[in-house]
């Protein structure tokens, strides 16, 4: 009996080693299976990763965008205050800027024109063309404005 118990003992641990052998490979392949998911979940959370990123970039573009925008309405006000300010000032100018309120002109001048009847008046310039034409170019350039400058040209 003794020899029959220890074949039978001999069957079941073959029993169980197989058992045990086939657990293990269907713990392998559990294994495997688990492993495969995983490695596709790492690659969909990195696909993912890349796509919030580039959406965050294009969010950033977004908001540059309206920052620009807020930027160009700012300055557009500004240049529209600046053209009130300066049509302000415009129109309360004097009519003509070379007539200036104040007129001289060198005590020269005016005795040169004085000597040729021209007289306190706006000058008419075919009347001083005649009185100047004893004088150089320069010398009538020279004479010429300084009347535009007193205001004294008509």
């Amino acid at each position: 009996m003794l020899v029959h118990e220890r074949h039978d003992a001999f069957k079941k641990s073959g029993k169980e080693r197989k058992s045990m052998e086939n657990n293990g490979q269907e713990l392998s392949e559990r294994f495997e299976a688990a492993t495969t998911l995983l490695e596709k979940t790492l690659r969909w959370l990195e696909e993912r990763a890349a796509a919030v990123n580039s959406l965050s970039g294009e969010v950033e573009r977004i908001s540059a965008t309206v920052e620009q925008t807020r930027r160009e309405v700012e300055l557009a006000d500004r240049l529209a205050a600046v053209e009130r300010e300066l049509a302000e000032v415009k129109a309360a100018a004097p009519q003509n800027a070379l007539n200036p309120l104040r007129r001289t002109m060198p005590a020269a001048t005016a005795e040169m024109l004085a000597k040729h009847g021209i007289g306190d008046g706006p000058v008419d310039v075919r009347t001083l063309d005649a009185a100047l034409n004893g004088l150089s170019l320069e010398q009538r350039i020279a004479v010429k404005t300084q009347l535009l400058r007193a205001g004294a040209i008509a």
